[in-house]
C-alpha cells in the first residue's frame, strides 16, 4: 500500500507500530503536472494524501507514491529496547521502515533546535505543521498517565499560521437549514499554504462585531490547521457592515439572538426555502429525480446564493455558470457534468416523480404500486382521492390523506405543474413477469448471495407485484435473512408476530417454480 514499506523485515514476531503517511511537495507537484485539466488538480499534498490512503485499491495508493514514516512502537514480541524511544526509532530503521526524523535534546539546547527545525519548514519536502516533544524513558513516560484524551509524556505544537493582509469586499449572509444566518468574509484574493482563498467564515454576529468589520477594511487571514480559511484581525476596524434586518433567502423578518453570550442571527420564518433543504435533496436523490453531483452542501449553497427558489429551478442551473464555477469544489468540468446529469434527469418516471415530492409516507414501494394502479397516467395520479387510494392495498387512512391533502394544497400544485413542464414521463413497460407475489409483503435483512444487492432483489420482487418495506409488520407475509436464526431485532419482531422467515435459497426456489407455497 505505501510505497517505502518493505515487504519484509529480519524480526520474526508480531509488531505493532504507529506512524504517519505523508506525500512530498515534489510527488504532489508531479501528479499534478500530469492532470491536464486546471479543475482536477488536486489542492494540497494533505487532501491529495488522505483521499489516497482511502483507496479500496492499494496500487493507486501506491502509485501516488504514499510513504509511511513511524514515530513509535507499540509491541515487538521479544525485542527489548532498554528503555527508550530512540532505540524504538533506530530499530524501526534497521527493520527497512521509514521513520520521522527527530533530534535527542537536554534543556540546554531544546530552544534552539526547535528554532533550527522551524527554519527548515520552508524548504522541506515533507508538509510539517509542528513538533511533538516527548521523554526517551518509555517507563518515566508511562508513569506520568494520561488525561482523558492525550498521554502526558509528550506535548505536540504547531507552527505558527502564515498570515496575509488583504482587502475586504463584501459579507455575505448564508441561510441553512436550522435558520441561523452566518456572515462570510469576501476577500480580495491570497496565497495561503499553497492555495488561493478568498473567503472565510465570520462564525457569528458576536465574532463579526468583535472584529469591528467594514467593506474595504483591511484584514489579516490565515489558514487553521492550513486547511480552513479564517480571519486572525481587522487593521483598519471601520465596523461599517450593518446586519440585515431581512432574510437574503426568502425575504422574512430576521432576529438576533444571545445564546450564553453569543449573539446569532436567525430568519423567523417557517417557510424559508432554506429551511426546506431537505426536500430539495429529497427530489434530486437517486430513487427519485436522480441528478448526480447535487449533493445536500451544494444545494445548500445554490440556495443560500438566490439561484435555485423552488424545485424546477434545478433544471436551469446551466444559467449560473459564473456564479457555480465560483464555488468551492466546483471548477468548468464538475459544473459540466453537473448540467449533463439535470439534462438527463429530465427523461424520468411517474413513480420516480411522485416518490420525488416527498409525500408522507409515499416512498419508492408505494410510489410505484399507485402509478400501476393508474397506468402511469400522470393526470389520474395527481387527482387520484380519497377513496381511490385507500382501496389501493397497502395503503391506509392516514397516507391517502396526506397524499390527498398535498395535491388539494394549491402552492404545493403550483411546484409539480412547474416540475411537469421541465420533463418527460417516459412509458413504462408493464412486467410480464407472472405476478406470483401480487398482495405479498417483503422485508429483506443481512447480507444477500445470489443477487447483486438488496435492491436488485426488490426490484425482483416488485417485477412480479410483491411490495418491500424497511421494517416488520403485522402486515409483512415474508422475511428473508440467509441467516433466519440470528437474533437480529427483525428476527425476533417477525417470531414474535408469526412472520415466516425464509432465506434466499427458498426464494429463488419459489421464483424458479413459479409458486408461493401456501
Amino acid at each position: 500500500m505505501f510505497a517505502n514499506v518493505p515487504v519484509s523485515i529480519k524480526h520474526t514476531g508480531s509488531v505493532v507500530l504507529r506512524g504517519e503517511a505523508v506525500i512530498s511537495y515534489s510527488d504532489f507537484e508531479k501528479i499534478n503536472a500530469e492532470i491536464k485539466d486546471a479543475d482536477a488538480k488536486y489542492k494540497n499534498p494533505r487532501n491529495l494524501c488522505s483521499g489516497s490512503v482511502r483507496q479500496q485499491n492499494n496500487r493507486i495508493t501506491a502509485e501516488r507514491n504514499v510513504n509511511f514514516y513511524g514515530f513509535s512502537v507499540v509491541r515487538a514480541d521479544g525485542i527489548d529496547f532498554g528503555d527508550s524511544r530512540e532505540e524504538q526509532l533506530k530499530w524501526l530503521k534497521e527493520q527497512g521502515f521509514g521513520i520521522v526524523e527527530y533530534k535527542i535534546v537536554t534543556a540546554d539546547d531544546i530552544e534552539g533546535e526547535i528554532k533550527r527545525f522551524e527554519g527548515r519548514i520552508a524548504e522541506n519536502d515533507l508538509p510539517s505543521d509542528g513538533l511533538v516533544l516527548t521523554f526517551d524513558s518509555i517507563s518515566y513516560g508511562e508513569s506520568l498517565g494520561a488525561t482523558a484524551k492525550f498521554p502526558r509524556d509528550s506535548i505536540a505544537f504547531k507552527w505558527r499560521d502564515e498570515i496575509k493582509e488583504t482587502k475586504l469586499l463584501e459579507i455575505e449572509w448564508s441561510a441553512s437549514r436550522t435558520g441561523l444566518i452566518n456572515p462570510i468574509a469576501i476577500f480580495e484574493p491570497v496565497e495561503l499554504e499553497g492555495t488561493t482563498v478568498s473567503r472565510a467564515s465570520v462564525h457569528n454576529l458576536s465574532i463579526m462585531e468583535s472584529l469591528e468589520l467594514g467593506i474595504g477594511d483591511t484584514i489579516s487571514v490565515y489558514k487553521a490547521n492550513m486547511i480552513i480559511p479564517q480571519i486572525s484581525d481587522n487593521l483598519t476596524r471601520s465596523g461599517s457592515v450593518a446586519v440585515p434586518s431581512s432574510c437574503p433567502v426568502c425575504g422574512g423578518e430576521t432576529q438576533i439572538r444571545d445564546d450564553k453570550d453569543i449573539k446569532t442571527l436567525y430568519c423567523t420564518n417557517d417557510e424559508c426555502l432554506a429551511k426546506q433543504i431537505k426536500s430539495f435533496t429529497h427530489f434530486v436523490s437517486r430513487d427519485a429525480i436522480n441528478i448526480e453531483g447535487l449533493s445536500e452542501a451544494t444545494i445548500e449553497k445554490l440556495i443560500a446564493k438566490g439561484l435555485i427558489k423552488e424545485l424546477a429551478d434545478v433544471f436551469h442551473i446551466e444559467k449560473f455558470k459564473e456564479e457555480i464555477t465560483e464555488m468551492e469544489g466546483f471548477g468548468e468540468k464538475s459544473f459540466n457534468n453537473l448540467v449533463s446529469s439535470v439534462n438527463k434527469a429530465r427523461k424520468t418516471t411517474a413513480s420516480r416523480l411522485l416518490y420525488s415530492l416527498g409525500i408522507p409516507g409515499i416512498g419508492v414501494s408505494n410510489a410505484r404500486i399507485i402509478c400501476r394502479k393508474f397506468g402511469d397516467d400522470w393526470s389520474k395520479i395527481q387527482n387520484a382521492d380519497f377513496d381511490e387510494l385507500i382501496e389501493i392495498d397497502g395503503i391506509g387512512d392516514i397516507m391517502a390523506k396526506s397524499y390527498a391533502d398535498f395535491f388539494g394544497n394549491e402552492r404545493k400544485s403550483v411546484i409539480v405543474m412547474d416540475i411537469l413542464a421541465e420533463i418527460e414521463l417516459e412509458t413504462v413497460e408493464e412486467s410480464k413477469e407472472e405476478q406470483i407475489f401480487q398482495d405479498s409483503t417483503f422485508v429483506i435483512t443481512g447480507s444477500v448471495e445470489q443477487f447483486k444487492n438488496r435492491d436488485e432483489l426488490k426490484e425482483v420482487i416488485e417485477q412480479r407485484g410483491g411490495k418491500v418495506t424497511g421494517s416488520v409488520t403485522s402486515k409483512t407475509n415474508y422475511l428473508i435473512n440467509n441467516d433466519n436464526t440470528s437474533n437480529s431485532s427483525k428476527n425476533k419482531k417477525a417470531k414474535e408476530l408469526g412472520v415466516r422467515i425464509i432465506t434466499e435459497d427458498e426464494f429463488v426456489n419459489w421464483l424458479s417454480n413459479g409458486v408461493v407455497p401456501e
